[in-house]
């Protein structure tokens, strides 16, 4: 029943709804709602519910879809993330989003990538980062970047993009010594259109 009303909710643009079953972070949740169903006015969530072994733990996984024409260019969002949760007094508190993977693109999939981040780790380790072009365009140029998303850098304008001779993006990182969350975006420019991608990964002291 939680599950079916928020996918009905989210996709009917039910605003008052989400006001209503977020106890703390309403504001919050809003804002980012608005902001994505402005940018993608189709958008669609299917949710599923996923097991777990804490009786007070819920965890959904949700996909988010979309498409908006930009300059003739069709840009499709797609985005994977479990939301993780305790459900009480008909609220949700504490909600956390897990293992979040975003991409928006305009290139009608000419080329096929496989970004192999991993979705946790432990405190201080180190890590490959491996964004893999598995068709690469023949004879084109394809140019690529990835840096730990910063929240104070969001409106940088430049963007730094190399070529990408060796296939893909492959790069390996350490962990933050703290618990929590490190985030990872980028960028593959190729002749057909652009792709950008964001992934987020999960800093623990032990699984």
């Amino acid at each position: 029943e939680i599950l079916s009303n928020l996918e009905n909710n989210l996709n009917k643009r039910n605003i008052d709804f989400i006001n209503k079953i977020f106890e703390n972070d309403n504001e919050k949740m809003i804002r980012k709602y608005n902001k994505l169903i402005n940018e993608f006015p189709n958008a669609t969530w299917k949710i599923k519910n996923l097991s777990t072994q804490d009786n007070n733990t819920n965890i959904f996984n949700i996909k988010v879809t979309g498409s908006k024409y930009i300059n003739e260019k069709n840009y499709v969002l797609e985005s994977s993330f479990n939301f993780v949760f305790s459900f009480e007094n008909g609220k949700f508190n504490n909600p956390i989003i897990k293992n979040n993977l975003t991409t928006i693109r305009n290139d009608n999939k000419a080329i096929d990538i496989d970004i192999l981040i991993p979705d946790k780790v432990l405190t201080g380790s180190n890590y490959d980062i491996d964004i893999i072009i598995n068709n690469p365009l023949n004879g084109s140029i394809i140019a690529g970047t990835i840096n730990e998303y910063q929240e104070s850098n969001i409106l940088k304008k430049e963007i730094n993009l190399i070529p990408l001779a060796s296939g893909g993006i492959f790069k390996m990182t350490r962990a933050p010594s703290k618990p929590g969350t490190q985030i990872w975006s980028g960028f593959i420019a190729h002749p057909k259109g652009l792709i950008s991608f964001t992934k987020s990964v999960d800093i623990l002291k032990e699984f």
